[in-house]
């Protein structure tokens, strides 16, 4: 028994067909899901917002606060060698998860927002000039697109934007018009938050390298439902949060080439990412230190490298088989509810189902299906301009995760006719 499964009994071993998927032995690795809200069993279909997070997450930074806890790569004793190694070892199973070249190549931040924050205003401060070009998508969250026009307001660069189709995909066509010699840097979605959309990332490298420009990749939503190999992706920069993939909040990951990061400047000053300090001059650390000023979240670098482990004993295939399913599922099912119409019909896509309901606000949606215990989201979901895009101001989107299940969508639909009945 490996010291995964020792310490998670119920864990199922690794799993490569949807056939050995027991979703509900899975289901028992979250204690969350046993509870009931308004005297109803919890339905969590909100992943895509936050996921929820295993026992052995939760063990992992409960034993770091319990036998482990101190400052890390600043003491010599027992306590703090201790911590500085498991830390380390959390960057590392990161590495590993990206297939990242080098461990270096792993900067943690606080979440994919503050990875992207940090590649704008510092190789974007560096690279980008009065009258380059910055390229997004028009599916992006707003993480992915107020900060390149940030960017772009401090030096004069123009922000330029791909459109996508009434499928919710990315016209690639238009994008490979848009890239040119002035384009500097393409940040675009792997996943859509709002579509679910898969972008072809690879063939969006290979455009934007073919004029010199760099990519980063906001892979927030992909990380949880994908594998991710940023060396096959060829990407410069690719960013996510622990949060989504059953990781702890406040804890996200930048990785870059090693050669970018070691010509960026510093985002931040402060403790680790110096070498030394006098009032006339201070010399910084090498990456990833240097860009990770402060005492960082130890616990959340712990409590991520637990849910790389976790998820790596389920098996990303099995993993994105199970999700499929219950996606092509859920997606029979919401067409079939009368006045319903899903936004986002990708040929290739992950587990989100956005939804309007004629004449039914989102807000409505959601309201109601929390009193019969169905977690949605409703809302704008951090991205507006593509919510413009399709004529709408709002959304309710269901999102799954490892833990989703036929059943659940089952319960959506009954919940939904519950709306329309009230509604009549």
């Amino acid at each position: 028994m490996s010291k995964l499964e020792s310490s998670f009994q119920v864990l199922p071993k690794r799993l490569e067909a949807r056939a050995d998927y027991d979703v509900e032995r899975v289901r028992q690795a979250f204690p969350i899901l046993a509870e009931s809200i308004y005297g109803k069993p919890l339905i969590y279909l909100d992943s895509a917002a936050t996921s929820q997070k295993p026992q052995v997450v939760i063990d992992a930074m409960s034993r770091f606060f319990l036998k482990e806890n101190a400052n890390v790569h600043r003491g010599v004793h027992y306590l703090s060698v201790r911590a500085t190694e498991a830390y380390d070892q959390a960057r590392a199973k990161v590495q590993g998860f990206l297939n990242a070249e080098h461990v270096e190549d792993i900067v943690f931040v606080r979440g994919t927002t503050e990875a992207v924050n940090l590649v704008a205003q510092t190789y974007g401060k560096v690279h980008v000039q009065a009258g380059d070009e910055v390229l997004i998508s028009a599916m992006e969250h707003h993480s992915n697109i107020v900060p390149w026009q940030m960017l772009c307001e401090q030096t004069g660069a123009r922000l330029r934007v791909a459109p996508i189709n009434d499928a919710g995909e990315l016209q690639l066509a238009e994008l490979e018009r848009l890239i040119g010699p002035r384009t500097k840097l393409v940040a675009v979605a792997h996943v859509s938050n709002v579509l679910g959309t898969v972008n072809p990332i690879q063939r969006i490298v290979q455009l934007a390298h073919a004029w010199g420009a760099r990519v980063l990749v906001d892979g927030a939503q992909a990380a949880p439902h994908l594998q991710v190999d940023v060396q096959a992706l060829d990407c410069d920069f690719y960013a996510l949060s622990g949060h989504k993939m059953y990781g702890p909040t406040g804890i996200g990951v930048l990785y870059g080439r090693r050669e970018l990061l070691e010509a960026m400047p510093p985002y931040q000053g402060g403790g680790d990412m110096i070498l030394s300090v006098s009032f006339e001059k201070t010399l910084y650390n090498k990456p990833p230190y240097r860009f990770e000023a402060g005492t960082p979240n130890m616990v959340g670098a712990i409590g991520l490298g637990a849910a790389i482990d976790f998820l790596a004993a389920l098996g990303p295939k099995a993993i994105a088989a199970h999700e499929q399913g219950v996606l092509a599922y859920g997606q029979r099912a919401l067409a079939a509810v009368p006045g319903l119409r899903l936004i986002g019909t990708a040929a290739d896509k992950v587990g989100v189902l956005a939804f309007v309901l004629d004449g039914i606000h989102p807000h409505d949606i959601g309201t109601i299906l929390d009193r019969e215990g169905i977690a949605i989201r409703t809302g704008h979901h951090c991205a507006q301009p593509l919510l413009q895009r399709f004529g709408l101001a709002a959304t309710a989107r269901a999102s799954l995760g490892c833990y989703s299940r036929e059943q659940d969508i089952d319960a959506l639909v009954a919940g939904l006719a519950k709306v329309q009945e009230l509604f009549r």
